[in-house]
């Protein structure tokens, strides 16, 4: 079977295009907000450092392929790809990981392919995806949440950006990661005895969660994607986890809230598996799209060796993208499907 060249549907206009990106950067404020209380300004700081190393690398690249690099950073799409891949990243990672995650994401996610409109995988999971793969150790230092150790103020985040060596002190396993690690408790009794799995999916990963859920609603009014990419990932998602859930035994995947409102659930639901470009194109499509990329976030988090799968789950279904879209393109109208 061969297949289709199918160009995902775009806002047209520079102009349009720009205000989709605002609605998006604009989006991302509640969860940023709600990071930063619990976390401390880290997410706050790598935004911005990314957003200057992105800028930079996408003038730089455009102008040597002999393209307006003015047009090209007005259109705020690098912007996104900078403010998503930071989001995603550790409070305290160091500046070089950020750099390093950001100018991959640029080039690899989407110059090396035409650019924007003709990447076939979302810039910022493969921006991430190189980092966690390369640099386990520093992708997986997450700051202790508000409520359970002091959060580090700004001097003392500017110091563990360019000083990585001192983070080890406030760094704390996530949610995911203390589940993973269970060997033989029951899944209440885990809740019960850390403090850190307190409510349904861990102190501040549900208030984080609820935030970017509220990001992704004000998004589905705006109109800038449809429902069913994400319903179909979250509904996924929470039937395998009722599936696997088992009644709480110690060989448990957690229970259906516990994955719907921990780690990157409602991040990746809203603001990542709706990118445009990468994912599938018709209704239909996006409902097998998004079913597809929760079973295998669900998989990945209870039988594989990353906690948290977002982005190899992403990235496996922007892959696959091309042969959803070859069997769920409606028919033209006037004309009988091919059955």
């Amino acid at each position: 079977m061969s297949l289709l060249r199918v160009t995902s549907p775009h806002v047209s206009g520079q102009h349009q295009v720009s205000a989709v990106m605002r609605d998006v950067l604009f989006a991302t404020l509640p969860g940023i907000i709600i990071l930063t209380w619990f976390f401390g300004p880290g997410t706050l700081i790598n935004i911005l450092l990314g957003a200057l190393v992105a800028l930079i690398t996408e003038y730089a690249v455009t102008a040597l392929r002999g393209q307006n690099p003015r047009i090209a950073v007005s259109d705020l799409s690098i912007l996104v790809t900078s403010t998503l891949l930071c989001i995603a990243l550790p409070p305290y990672a160091p500046w070089w990981l950020i750099v390093l995650g950001v100018v991959m994401a640029v080039l690899l996610g989407k110059h090396v392919f035409g650019g924007l409109g003709y990447n076939p995988f979302n810039p910022a999971m493969v921006g991430y995806v190189v980092l966690l793969i390369s640099f386990p150790v520093q992708m997986s230092s997450w700051a202790t949440p508000r409520g359970l150790a002091e959060v580090p103020g700004l001097l003392d985040t500017l110091r563990h950006l360019f000083l990585p060596d001192t983070i080890d002190g406030v760094t704390a396993a996530t949610p995911l990661d203390l589940l993973r690690q269970n060997t033989g408790l029951l899944f209440n009794d885990l809740i019960a005895s850390r403090p850190e799995l307190t409510g349904w999916g861990g102190v501040g990963w549900f208030e984080v969660n609820l935030a970017f859920l509220a990001g992704g609603a004000w998004l589905l009014y705006r109109r800038i994607f449809t429902w069913h990419a994400p319903l179909a990932m979250l509904a996924a998602l929470g039937l395998c986890a009722l599936i696997g859930y088992d009644g709480g035994s110690s060989e448990s995947g957690g229970s259906a809230l516990f994955h719907l409102f921990s780690g990157a659930t409602m991040f990746a639901a809203f603001f990542i598996i709706t990118d445009p470009v990468s994912s599938a194109v018709s209704n239909k499509g996006r409902l097998i799209f998004g079913a597809l990329i929760g079973l295998l976030i669900y998989l990945i988090r209870t039988l594989g060796n990353y906690p948290d799968a977002v982005a190899f789950a992403v990235l496996i279904l922007n892959f696959c993208a091309p042969f959803i879209d070859h069997y769920t393109q409606p028919a033209v109208y006037g004309t009988r499907s091919n059955d």
